[in-house]
């Protein structure tokens, strides 16, 4: 038994911390499907799933703030405090870029939803699925293997959404001649992408603090 094992049985169990992470992600998942059904909604009827996507990232940078807090009061905590920031600030990062690829696509008012938009959106919400996945497994550091497993996937997810952000650029610079579809859809697309990029830094975050612990 390592001097980490023995920590975690001494430590009494978490309360505070690991509801926030499971509410974080929760709602994490939930924000994705809202920006996933909005892409696949006829227009005049985005703006419902726009003000949920809304609702739902300030809820997430409240359960942000309220984990800070618990951390300024709480001397125990179930990982390294670093750690417990870095999870989730990561998960709020997620959440800001769905949200902004949402506000683009209010603001420039982008009719047209396109495939690359589509596939996007499709890899963002396997992902945050896969966060709330690893969040749960994180509970018991001793499922390291399931851990790695969930933290791979959403890694090639990530690669996929790169190379569908590229060819979908390369795309737009090709075919489209209205500079304004250019900026539009570029921004869209930017904003999509990083949130694929933000649930990479998810998975590492997840993926570093389960190997501290193994």
């Amino acid at each position: 038994m390592n001097l980490n094992t023995i920590f975690q049985f001494l430590v009494p169990k978490d309360k505070k911390f690991f509801p926030l992470f499971e509410q974080a992600s929760f709602n994490l998942t939930l924000l994705a499907e809202a920006l996933h059904e909005a892409i696949n909604a006829p227009k005049e009827e985005r703006e419902e799933y726009f003000k949920k996507i809304e609702e739902l990232e300030a809820k997430i940078e409240d359960i942000t703030h309220r984990t800070h807090l618990e951390l300024s009061r709480n001397f125990i905590t179930p990982f390294d405090r670093e750690d417990i920031h870095l999870l989730i600030k990561s998960i709020d990062n997620v959440a800001d870029y769905m949200h902004g690829a949402a506000s683009r696509m209010r603001l420039y008012q982008v009719e047209k939803i396109t495939k690359s938009i589509r596939k996007l959106t499709e890899i963002n919400l396997e992902c945050c699925q896969l966060i709330a996945v690893g969040i749960k497994e994180l509970k018991d550091l001793n499922n390291h293997k399931n851990i790695a497993d969930v933290c791979k996937k959403i890694n090639k997810l990530e690669s996929k959404a790169d190379m569908v952000f590229d060819k979908a650029v390369a795309d737009i610079f090709e075919n489209e001649t209205d500079a304004k579809n250019i900026i539009k859809y570029k921004e869209v697309l930017s904003a999509l992408e990083s949130a694929s990029d933000k649930c990479k830094s998810v998975a590492n975050v997840i993926e570093q603090i389960a190997v501290k612990h193994s």
